[in-house]
């Protein structure tokens, strides 16, 4: 008689549970698994990006032939470095975007602290849409209407003509692009700022009031400390987006108005010289570096 081997039937998830043991063990694999995908694909497009961008600064290019030489050298930042129009460009672009953070600040912090302290929720809910409504139109768009209003014919020149006061006359000139800049960073501003003053308790402020500080003394010593994360995480945005750009001084910049944006794409495009550009490119990552870790001293890592 032949003996026959009963198999029982093997409990549904039994498979899992040295992966659930796993994860109990080690909570940190869990985060991990998450974040892998992700992960991975940013080292792999942006830092590899980033590392064959700086590869690239060191070699140069053939004049004769336009060919990429692959032999290593420093030429390019001598040149930039050197050179006192490239020193110049960096410098305009640098100034030109701390200016327009600096505008952004002075506009967005009282509408934010309006919106955040004093409107009520329908007013709140009614500026919100203010302020994002312009973020829906297109980024050319909102440059050629400011065309339309600063250059010679334009509306701002009309009006002041109407009323019997000089032209402006600010049109495709480094004035024209700090407006253009303050308008269309501002919402990047404007939402961090009332996000960080909104957290700030509103028994704080009744207390300096009540201590006798006023409300200037309150904004000074209380208000501005707890919302400066929120101000800097702004300005990374707003000094961030100045820096790269290259498209609105190209339509609102004057000839003496290049940035590093467009040399970098003047060389690529037009020069076909990709080592200098690349080393021309390293400028701003190496400023927003400065200012990454500037921003983060001041905390404002924890306000985004």
């Amino acid at each position: 008689m032949s003996s026959e081997v009963v198999r029982r039937p093997r409990p549904k998830g039994a498979g899992a549970a040295p992966f659930r043991s796993l994860m109990w063990r080690f909570p940190w694999l869990r985060p991990l698994l998450l974040l892998a995908p992700p992960m991975a694909w940013f080292v792999f497009v942006y830092l590899a990006s980033l590392v064959l961008l700086l590869i690239s600064a060191f070699w140069s290019i053939d004049p004769f032939t336009t060919q990429v030489v692959q032999v290593w050298n420093t030429n390019n930042f001598q040149t930039i470095l050197s050179d006192p129009t490239y020193r110049t460009i960096i410098g305009r672009t640098a100034g030109l975007a701390g200016l327009v953070t600096i505008t952004d600040v002075v506009l967005a912090f009282p509408l934010a602290f309006f919106m955040a302290k004093v409107a009520s929720r329908r007013v709140q809910s009614l500026l919100f849409a203010a302020v994002l409504l312009p973020l829906w139109a297109s980024y050319l768009a909102r440059v050629y209407a400011w065309i339309l209003i600063l250059n010679h014919s334009g509306v701002l020149n009309w009006s002041l003509q109407s009323i019997g006061l000089p032209s402006a006359n600010i049109g495709y000139t480094n004035t024209a692009m700090w407006l253009v800049f303050s308008y269309i960073w501002l919402p990047f501003m404007i939402i961090p700022t009332y996000a960080a003053l909104e957290r700030v308790p509103d028994s704080l402020l009744e207390a300096a009031a009540d201590l006798g500080a006023r409300r200037w003394r309150s904004t000074l010593d209380v208000l501005l400390p707890l919302a400066l994360p929120g101000v800097v995480a702004g300005s990374i945005f707003t000094f961030s987006l100045t820096l790269g750009d290259y498209i609105t001084p190209i339509l609102v910049g004057g000839a003496g108005s290049q940035f590093i944006g467009n040399v970098v794409y003047n060389n690529v495009g037009i020069a076909n010289n990709i080592p200098f550009a690349a080393a021309l490119a390293t400028v701003p990552v190496v400023i927003m570096a400065v200012y990454l870790l500037v921003a983060q001293r001041l905390g404002a890592f924890e306000a985004l």
